[in-house]
């Protein structure tokens, strides 16, 4: 089985370093949350994850596909509840794919095994919360 292992130190306030494998990651809380805005909040890496575990399983799958993908961007909607724990009450995923005769259900099949059989983070992350995504295609 494989083990990640993480440190973490405060640097400050409530600022926190992190060794992850090797890279340094700084989390902190905004200035009206009480830190210093030194990196992103805990919450807001927990999202970046998502994108980069499915990221990564949809351009694995896509070129097993031979999709000729030219260039991917994926956005992020969440909400955040207001009474604590402010947990997210819905995320929503963009996929916006540029390539050549993309095809539309290729590129469905794709995300929705990411989303449904491969991305750990996405399987957590919707025990807790509904996770929904929407796939363009932009000429």
């Amino acid at each position: 089985m494989a083990k990640t292992n993480i440190s973490a130190s405060l640097k400050g306030n409530m600022a926190f370093e992190m060794e992850i494998n090797g890279h340094k990651v700084t989390t902190d809380a905004t200035v009206e949350n009480g830190g210093n805005n030194l990196g992103p909040s805990p919450k807001a890496l927990l999202l970046a994850g998502l994108i980069g575990c499915s990221g990564i399983d949809v351009m694995t799958i896509t070129k097993k596909m031979r999709l000729e993908i030219e260039d991917v961007n994926v956005d992020i909607e969440a909400e955040t509840r207001e009474e604590d724990p402010k947990i997210y009450n819905y995320i929503k995923i963009i996929y916006r794919f540029k390539g050549k005769d993309l095809s539309y259900d290729k590129l469905e099949r794709a995300v929705k095994l990411s989303m449904e059989k491969y991305c750990g983070v996405a399987a957590m992350l919707e025990k807790a919360v509904p996770i929904t995504y929407e796939i363009k295609i932009e000429e």
